[in-house]
This record gives C-alpha cells, sequence and structure tokens, in this order.
C-alpha cells in the first residue's frame, strides 16, 4: 500500500482515535447539566465518585492528567457550586482531602447516565467490532500508561485481579480472580472499583 496517497495507517488511526475524542468531549459539554459543569469539573466528580474515600488535589492532578492550575480552577468552581468538601488531611495539615457532597453524589449519578447519541453509535458496532475495539483501546492505553503518557487507569490488564488467556473457550478466555469467573475482551473494564494494581 506504499503508493496510497494521504497519512500511513497509523495517522489515519490516530486521526480517527481524535474525532471520537472529539466526539466525548462534544457530548460532555452538551451534558453540562444545571451546575453548568466544564468537562474537568464533570471528570472531577466522576473520578472522585469511582473512589471509596477523597483525595488529595495532587491526586486528582495525576489521575487527570492534568495541571495543578487547571484543577485548582475546576477544584473552586465545585466548591462554590456546593459539589465539593474539602477537608484537612489528618496526615498533613497542610494538604486538603476532596470529597463529594450529597448534592455532588447527586450530580454523579446524573453524569453516569450515558449518552443516547453516543451510546447508539456504540451499540451499532458488530459484537466482534465491539470486542476487537475494546480489546484495541486497552493494549493501547496499557502501552501509553508504560511509557509514562497517560495516568495509570483502574483497568484490567493494570489489575492483580486479571488472568489473560486463563481459558480455552475463544468467547471467554479471561479470567477474574475478583469475581472468579471467566469473560471475554467485550467485557474488558477501563475503569473498575475493585482494581488492585498488580
Amino acid at each position: 500500500m506504499a503508493d496510497v496517497p494521504g497519512m500511513p495507517p497509523t495517522g489515519q488511526l490516530l486521526v480517527g482515535l481524535a474525532r471520537l475524542g472529539q466526539a466525548v468531549r462534544m457530548e460532555a459539554w452538551r451534558n453540562a447539566g444545571p451546575h453548568h459543569l466544564s468537562p474537568l469539573q464533570a471528570d472531577i466528580i466522576l473520578l472522585l465518585q469511582g473512589r471509596a474515600g477523597a483525595l488529595r488535589q495532587g491526586e486528582i492532578v495525576t489521575a487527570l492528567a492534568s495541571t495543578p492550575p487547571t484543577v485548582s480552577d475546576a477544584v473552586k468552581a465545585l466548591r462554590k457550586k456546593e459539589l465539593l468538601d474539602a477537608s484537612r488531611d489528618p496526615g498533613d495539615a497542610r494538604a486538603m482531602l476532596l470529597g463529594l457532597t450529597p448534592a455532588g453524589r447527586e450530580e454523579a449519578a446524573r453524569l453516569h447516565v450515558q449518552s443516547e447519541r453516543l451510546g447508539d453509535a456504540v451499540a451499532a458496532l458488530a459484537p466482534d467490532d465491539f470486542a476487537a475495539m475494546l480489546r484495541g483501546m486497552t493494549t493501547l492505553m496499557r502501552e501509553l500508561q508504560d511509557r509514562r503518557a497517560i495516568p495509570v487507569s483502574q483497568m484490567c490488564l493494570t489489575c492483580r485481579f486479571y488472568v489473560p488467556r486463563a481459558h480455552r473457550d475463544p468467547e471467554r478466555p479471561h479470567h477474574c480472580n475478583f469475581v472468579d469467573a471467566p469473560f471475554g475482551d467485550a467485557e474488558l473494564r477501563v475503569t473498575c472499583p475493585d482494581h488492585e494494581p498488580a
């Protein structure tokens, strides 16, 4: 395919991923809700909702691959909207722990409702294409995490409970030791509350 004009296949894939990212971001702006959340503010709420306890602001910066000033501005806005609580860290009085208020938990529940537009687009994928896409995405994420290009996600590929290709069943080759069950590529998790680093 050396004589095909235009960008090489790798470039085509990267442009496609960027366009998909734009679609997700645009949908986040459309879903600003009653608190007029920016996509980063929504990301912070969902991150805190997915964690067992409060987080330091620096942990949020790392988890969302953002910058301290950008996260600081978003946190200030969320506190002003009464969606975040801040308390002193008992281990370090200089640090603040951030958690969701009851209104913040309500907003997190609203944000968890999937976009119909994006959900319908994903539902249009054939089951094999969906599984291949999820497998490919988790593999790319793992590679980027290993290169420290993105923060480590709580996904199967980085979890101590994940055993790849543990079963002969091609539909459900992997095993999760946490739930003690086999599963397939279409069930790979990009984020999981039961994740423990491998």
